[in-house]
């Protein structure tokens, strides 16, 4: 038996193309150097939003319940370290674009946020509270916070939505878009949403960024609250900050797989949109919204196994 060594399969350095691959850095942009951009980190983002959940609900995102006696310190402590990484965040998302712009504003953003946050927390019990009231398989509120996305979706979205308020850029988004990966739940951080949401299941939610989402309001899993065809003006470019989202009042309830679109359409108060629905339209309050049963036809299985040519459905 030979015992010769196999040969290392490691391509020699000319192999690695290293020459076009810096080239293509000069000529398409797409790099953060210190003397340039200097952007936001991504990575500094993640671990900020992190840090945000265990100062919501101290205890439920830590390896271990906190030591008795040693909330308020740790609470200090965490504000601190969250602040100081996100004005720093925030201060290099306002430079973009020009490294010597002044970040004196990035102070005043914090404050707010900071002020902003026992606030949030009182919203998101209301939240946690509607979970409960309209999820039958839920037994306690400690279930909804350990493990339904929904509520890491819209805790993060409801933080990031005072960042974004306050003319912070970029962040917010990272901040949502960091949940959306988590949870499959895309809420944009420009979008107001009232008390006491719950989106039950949560995959494939997508909410914009001008909806207006009132009180009570309840969405399944794989609702579009989006926007139709975008505007251009004269020379082609899309117009923005026009509303583009629609407005979903209080106490409506939306099921699975519908589709709302448009900044003119309204769903008034107390209106339920059945599952599969697409509405490019207002519905006056207390509307039920359903589809047309689809001509359906069912088959006694055991009379077309009788039939040679045909034959069950295989996916």
């Amino acid at each position: 038996m030979s015992s010769r060594k196999p040969k290392n399969p490691a391509l020699a350095l000319a192999d690695w193309h290293i020459p076009e691959l810096l080239a293509s850095y000069e000529r398409f942009g797409g790099f953060n150097e210190n003397s340039s951009s200097n952007l936001p980190s991504k990575g500094a983002v993640s671990q900020v939003c992190e840090d945000l959940l265990q100062l919501l609900f101290p205890g439920f995102h830590d390896h271990d319940a906190i030591p008795d006696g040693t909330l308020a310190q740790l609470t200090v402590e965490r504000m601190l370290s969250v602040v100081r990484r996100l004005q720093e965040q925030v201060r290099k998302a306002v430079r973009i674009g020009d490294p010597e712009k002044p970040t004196g504003k990035t102070v005043p953003i914090m404050k707010k946020f900071v002020k902003a946050i026992p606030a949030v927390r009182e919203l998101l019990k209301h939240d946690v509270e509607a979970a409960l009231a309209g999820d039958p398989s839920v037994r306690m509120q400690e279930e909804i916070i350990l493990s339904f996305p929904f509520l890491e979706a819209i805790a993060i979205q409801r933080l990031a939505h005072r960042l974004y308020r306050e003319g912070a850029p970029i962040i917010p988004r990272m901040m949502t878009e960091w949940a959306h990966a988590r949870t499959g739940i895309d809420i944009h951080p420009g979008a107001s949403i009232g008390t006491h949401f719950f989106i039950d299941h949560g995959t494939g939610v997508v909410i914009g960024e001008t909806c207006n989402i009132g009180n009570n309001v309840k969405l399944y899993h794989g609702v579009t609250l989006g926007a139709r065809s975008f505007a251009k003006d004269d020379s082609g470019n899309l117009v923005r900050g026009s509303k583009r989202h629609p407005d979903v009042e209080d106490n409506v309830t939306i099921y699975p797989n519908s589709t709302i679109l448009g900044g003119e359409t309204n769903i008034g108060e107390g209106s339920t949109i059945g599952a599969n629905v697409f509405l490019m339209h207002s519905v006056p309050p207390n509307s039920l919204v359903v589809t047309k049963e689809a001509g359906l036809e069912i088959l006694d299985k055991n009379a077309r196994k009788k039939k040679k040519d045909v034959g069950e459905f295989i996916i």
